[in-house]
């Protein structure tokens, strides 16, 4: 089976060619954790993949609550896109608990 044409990223079921005996092969990059790719998948594909890379952590905000249980956020953006089925991108964004602890809070009823 040939995927010279098709080349697909993450487990598509559908992206597959005609293979030896009447099975298929196939041409996602799950392919290479399941063993079944095709024979030219590494020409074909993984030689054109380029994977995900992103920036640095931006700084966390302040608590969502300026008295009590809040949440955090940051987030950090992708510098290169996922192609030809290279690896997919890590979250961009991250949550934390906070306890906000503003000074007028133990006056505040």
């Amino acid at each position: 089976g040939s995927c010279w044409h098709q080349c697909c990223p993450g487990r598509n079921n559908t992206c597959w060619a005609p293979g030896a005996r009447r099975a298929r092969c196939y041409c996602d990059s799950y392919c290479e954790r399941t063993g079944d790719c095709c024979e030219d998948y590494q020409a074909a594909c993984r030689h054109a993949a380029v994977g995900c890379a992103v920036g640095p952590w931006g700084p966390w905000s302040g608590c969502s609550s300026p008295c009590g249980v809040g949440s955090k956020a940051r987030s950090r953006q992708v510098t290169i896109p996922p192609r030809h089925g290279g690896e997919p991108c890590p979250d961009l964004k991250q949550r934390r608990g906070c306890l906000g602890e503003h000074p007028t809070c133990g006056t505040a009823k």
